[in-house]
């Protein structure tokens, strides 16, 4: 139950020729309170209901608990979100033993493209892509919940 992640910004869109799949993701937050997040997920065709605790010193670490739930329940409980659902598109590309996601984010957050890798071991190595950029773990503006209250779009160049 401990998720173990390293983030990026990404510099190129050469990941798109390298994803295995392409899914639209939809997501609201019941709760953005850094203690505990709670998330409610539309991926593709599924419904998901995500509770993640606070992350460790260097971002990397933190809790975190993840059931299915059907599509309809998902549809309704986002309606009951805070303000700020997240639109994306999230490609996967397989590199080495590890899977990188890339979130190509939509409406307010148009323009931001964040690669997420989990790892086993928070001193794991992994392959870096040419795409991959500057490194973004733990930086609390680049979190999701943080994305829904404070847009890509609204922050100062």
């Amino acid at each position: 139950m401990i998720e173990i992640e390293r983030k990026y910004l990404v510099v190129s869109d050469a990941y798109k020729n390298q994803a295995s799949s392409k899914t639209h993701i939809v997501q609201g937050f019941l709760n953005t309170d850094p203690e505990r997040t709670v998330r409610v997920r539309i991926k593709g065709d599924s419904g998901f209901l995500t509770v993640k605790g606070k992350s460790n010193t260097s971002g990397t670490s933190r809790f975190e608990w993840e059931k299915s739930i059907n599509l309809s329940d998902a549809q309704a409980l986002l309606e009951l979100c805070e303000k700020g659902v997240l639109d994306k598109i999230r490609h996967e590309i397989s590199l080495g033993k590890h899977v990188y996601e890339v979130d190509e984010f939509q409406g307010e957050n148009k323009g931001l493209v964040v690669a997420e890798i989990e790892l086993g071991d928070e001193n794991e190595t992994f392959e870096k892509p040419d795409w991959l950029g500057k490194e973004v773990t733990g930086v609390v503006k680049y979190y999701n919940s943080q994305l829904s209250k404070h847009p890509f779009r609204k922050w100062k160049k």
